[in-house]
């Protein structure tokens, strides 16, 4: 799976560092598979969770911290909208969050 953000990980990675190793595996174990629907993504990642918009929720680091991305199967392409604490994803509506450019 391409992600298309991936310097997004990166900037959440130095904001969140408690969250660094989970969130860099994830990246790893996630960007050298391959899905074609969310129920194949779902027999490996046990925990996603989908919504509207073609978002995926996954926990990351147990459940201390969710990631919010979208992802395209047919093209094979992730993308990286949001992460944050459980506690901060609580606060905000998962379907409609803008993406944050980091750069």
């Amino acid at each position: 799976m391409n992600i298309i953000t991936k310097r997004t990980v990166i900037y959440y990675t130095e904001q969140y560092p408690l969250a660094k190793t989970a969130l860099l595996y994830w990246l790893k174990d996630f960007g050298t598979r391959r899905f074609n629907t969310f129920n194949k993504l779902k027999e490996v990642f046990g925990n996603a969770s989908i919504i509207a918009n073609h978002r995926v929720i996954f926990n990351i680091k147990g459940n201390d911290f969710r990631l919010v991305t979208t992802i395209n199967f047919k093209a094979q392409a992730a993308y990286i909208i949001w992460f944050g604490t459980h506690k901060e994803y609580d606060r905000i509506d998962a379907a409609t969050i803008k993406y944050i450019d980091v750069r």
